[in-house]
């Protein structure tokens, strides 16, 4: 089967890979649709991979299983069934694992498919643990569902953790495809929705996803612009940093009400903020990796349910063939998000 592999250093290559064949505890699914995710940049981008690194890109699967392991319960899963998979294992036995926190396993059997450590979903075929996948409503799309896979229930999982509430305001930090998911998952969720990026293409597509307010740092201070459109000029209730920029988890902070709480998304480096601001008016910054196996089920139930237009998110499609052009498009950061579909 051909399949996408990430070099480094903005390089991919479509590979010839031997169609997967599960292990007693595993499933094949046949792709049906493949998000791209901004996290795929971070190995887009890197360093020069070695023979050993490569495996097969991308981690928001959606697909049909054609084949079972021997050891595969039918509850479990079986050939036919529609499912997201929640891409990562671990060791399966601690605390973690057990609840559904495979993501934050400490073992060394942790692994994350995707172009990480284990092969993903750029490819016809691939092959995952029984445990990780996820069955869908019967109304829930493939895109959907490979939105959910990732991208979007990363978001979920980020208002979750804030516990939002129809009757707040959040300001969400970053208009990519985690936090344009923020931003219809909060606006169905009745809260009233700050959306900030530098791009006036992400927050034009910020309003059409229900934004009551969009705010572009290059223009206006973030900080004074949300006060200024808050209650009493307090600042916003909750804030949702996606953007990985500094100053902007700086400000994600700065933005809150008292007793206001942060909620960091975006991945790597570092915050610097004012201590005694932040201990003086009871702010709470807190953290959110992805989603549980829990979280993930409740997502793409709540996406059917509210019947929301996730498929919406994104704005290109590609084959598998047309993958370079695809991720030399989304390096750029201005379009919304892609996916690759499979007949």
């Amino acid at each position: 089967m051909k399949a996408v592999v990430f070099l480094g250093e903005r390089e991919l290559e479509i590979m010839d890979r031997p169609d997967p064949t599960p292990g007693m505890d595993e499933v094949v699914l046949e792709i049906r649709a493949s998000g791209m995710c901004g996290t795929d940049l971070h190995q887009y981008r890197g360093p020069r991979r070695s023979p050993d690194q490569l495996v097969i890109a991308g981690h928001e699967p959606c697909g049909v299983i054609v084949e079972v392991g021997s050891a595969v319960l039918p509850q479990q899963a079986k050939v036919g069934d529609r499912v997201v998979v929640h891409h990562y294992d671990g060791c399966r036995v601690c605390h973690s694992c057990r609840s559904g926190w495979t993501q934050i396993c400490g073992s060394e059997h942790k692994r994350t498919f995707g172009g990480l450590d284990a092969d993903g979903a750029h490819a016809r075929y691939m092959k995952v643990p029984a445990h990780t996948v996820i069955k869908m409503p019967d109304d829930l799309s493939f895109k959907a569902g490979a939105a959910a896979a990732c991208g979007t229930g990363t978001a979920f999982g980020a208002l979750k953790r804030l516990n939002l509430m129809g009757d707040e305001t959040i300001a969400i930090f970053g208009q990519g495809p985690v936090g344009m998911s923020g931003t219809l998952l909060a606006k169905a969720m009745g809260a009233r929705v700050i959306a900030l990026d530098v791009s006036p293409e992400r927050l034009e597509m910020a309003k059409r996803f229900g934004a009551d307010v969009v705010i572009n740092p290059m223009n206006d201070d973030p900080v004074t612009a949300i006060r200024d459109v808050t209650r009493r000029g307090e600042g916003a209730d909750k804030t949702m940093e996606c953007s990985s920029n500094g100053a902007a988890r700086r400000q994600s902070v700065e933005s809150l009400r008292r007793w206001g709480t942060a909620c960091l998304v975006g991945v790597f480096g570092e915050i610097t903020f004012d201590v005694g601001e932040t201990i003086q008016r009871m702010k709470t910054v807190v953290g959110s990796q992805t989603f549980s196996k829990n979280l993930l089920d409740d997502c793409v139930h709540y996406i059917a349910e509210h019947k929301l237009d996730v498929e919406d998110l994104f704005t290109h499609e590609f084959t598998l063939d047309e993958a370079k052009r695809a991720y030399e498009l989304f390096d750029t950061q201005k379009i919304g998000k892609g996916v690759f579909l499979f007949d």
